[in-house]
């Protein structure tokens, strides 16, 4: 700490000049009181209950700790659970982040139907102010809207029964050009890719113009539907 320092420099000045203790005190800059102020060393019981409580729970940090010292009915000051804490080294390493790493797939030139379609999601609001998403489906080639779905969630097996439908009425796409959303990523929308016969383009994250076909559709849905719309929740039929 680096009152202890000061404390310490007061000391040695003292041994070797034989100052006095006020001297001494004022060339390094505290306080007399500080000099002669000497901490009873009570956090070491503190430091044990600290440690002992971290290897139970390992990823709790001081805060959480000092609710379950409360529990056991230690009342400590938050500074200075946190001051013992970092002595301890009991600080909660942060995980690092995966970051997902694509590959860039350019726009290519879609010649015929089916060949590639390319999905992504908008979202909007009812009148009441909860969130819905619309997912839409457009070929690549002719530009066409197969699908246009719209709830308050999407999982990926509800995306797969939509596409399913559209594949029934117009064919199977050999690929599929989408972003890297949790539905589009998940274990049953790869597996799902695969046992029908179907490329996945996942564009890069930040790159939503990699998929730039759907993002103009997207721009023309909000201007002439979503912007002048006002939806209100469907009432229970029951």
């Amino acid at each position: 700490m680096e009152f202890a320092g000061l404390r310490e420099d007061a000391a040695h000045l003292r041994a070797t000049f034989q100052l006095s203790e006020r001297r001494a005190c004022g060339l390094v800059g505290i306080a007399v009181s500080t000099f002669r102020y000497q901490r009873a060393d009570t956090d070491e019981r503190l430091r044990q209950q600290l440690i002992d409580l971290a290897r139970e729970k390992p990823r709790y940090g001081y805060r959480r700790l000092q609710v379950l010292l409360a529990r056991e009915g230690e009342v400590v000051n938050h500074k200075r659970v946190w001051r013992v804490y970092r002595q301890a080294g009991l600080s909660v390493k942060r995980r690092k982040r995966k970051r997902l790493v694509r590959v860039g797939r350019p726009l290519e030139a879609a010649t015929q139907a089916n060949e590639e379609w390319a999905i992504d999601f908008a979202s909007d609001a009812l009148a009441t102010g909860r969130a819905i998403r619309v997912l839409s489906v457009v070929d690549a080639c002719t530009r066409q809207c197969l699908a246009l779905e719209a709830d308050t969630s999407f999982a990926s097996r509800r995306v797969t029964r939509v596409l399913e439908q559209a594949m029934q009425e117009y064919g199977w796409p050999r690929r599929i050009r989408c972003d890297n959303g949790p539905e589009l990523t998940s274990r049953h929308f790869l597996a799902w890719s695969v046992e029908q016969k179907i490329d996945l383009l996942h564009i890069q994250p930040g790159r939503p113009m990699q998929n730039g076909r759907v993002e103009s559709f997207h721009g023309k849905l909000r201007d002439e539907c979503l912007n002048v719309s006002w939806f209100a929740p469907t009432k229970d039929p029951s």
